[in-house]
């Protein structure tokens, strides 16, 4: 991780910015279309992509060993322009490329000023909600084949 945020960026942005950006690389490309269909999305020229292909995976053993390659992803990326200027960029797992596309776009249009806030409440806050909801089901159904080993021990 580099030392310094590029200029321009303070620690607090990019924390948003990561935030939102995970959020858009993890959700699925359908979810993300039916929330845009309310908006009437400006226009915008792709620099690159969106385009497939494919990621190392590095993976060290025990978090901290030496360093091997795990295996490969397939993974899209698209880097679109808006008319206003701002540069939006995505990288999904998969080959969903209308998925990498919106996320492009959506990434320029939460850093324009006349954007965030309508894109926050139509996209972003629903799938956060929604993967903090998926992620409390899988927990719970964790929870539920949980075993006591020491309450079993105890019983002989």
């Amino acid at each position: 991780m580099p030392d310094q945020l590029p200029a321009g960026l303070d620690a607090a942005e990019t924390a948003k910015r990561r935030h939102w950006m995970g959020l858009l690389a993890r959700a699925k490309g359908e979810a993300i279309v039916s929330l845009l269909v309310d908006l009437e999305l400006p226009a915008y020229r792709r620099i690159r992509g969106p385009e497939t292909g494919l990621v190392m995976l590095r993976g060290r053993a025990g978090g901290d060993g030496a360093a091997f390659n795990l295996g490969e992803m397939t993974t899209t990326r698209c880097t679109i322009r808006t008319a206003e200027g701002q540069v939006g960029h995505a990288y999904v797992a998969g080959r969903d490329q209308r998925q990498a596309e919106h996320a492009a776009l959506l990434d320029a249009l939460l850093q324009d000023p006349d954007w965030h806030a309508a894109i926050m409440t139509a996209v972003i806050v629903p799938l956060d909600h929604a993967e903090k909801a998926c992620i409390a089901l899988r927990a719970r159904r964790a929870a539920a084949t949980r075993v006591d080993f020491l309450a079993m021990a105890t019983m002989r």
